[in-house]
């Protein structure tokens, strides 16, 4: 199973929708603050859109089929699953990429950045020394 899951994801990155190739432009190379996303990632079962796993972070790109209610079941087992996994979930409009990309990426970081804070290993980490101060 492991190894076909991994062979659709492969398959969906390079038969991208115009959507996740508009999205993936500007998710790419950590140029939303300084995150890096990957496309097209297996988590069990699924293959997720986009993760970003320093904030446990999951951009899900819907078309109107998301609008089914058939669809909306299986959207909302997906993120069920994949918030037991530790992940937040957020779901984005296929036409808000289109006519509203820099609103979804501040919704992106600001999701992103409220992910990182309240994440338990970031209470973890020691503060960075001061420059001039003794440790």
């Amino acid at each position: 199973m492991v190894g076909q899951l991994r062979d659709v994801a492969r398959k969906l990155r390079r038969e991208q929708t115009e959507w996740e190739r508009l999205l993936w432009a500007k998710l790419r190379d950590r140029r939303v603050d300084g995150l890096k996303f990957r496309r097209q990632r297996p988590i069990g079962p699924y293959v997720a859109d986009f993760v970003c796993e320093e904030a446990m972070l999951i951009v899900e790109l819907d078309g109107l089929q998301h609008g089914e209610e058939a669809d909306a079941v299986r959207d909302a087992a997906r993120t069920s699953y994949l918030n037991s996994c530790g992940y937040d979930v957020i779901r984005v409009w296929n036409v808000d990429v289109t006519t509203n990309i820099d609103g979804v990426l501040s919704g992106i970081s600001a999701a992103a950045k409220a992910r990182v804070e309240r994440s338990p290993s970031s209470a973890l980490r020691a503060p960075s020394p001061v420059p001039g101060e003794e440790k």
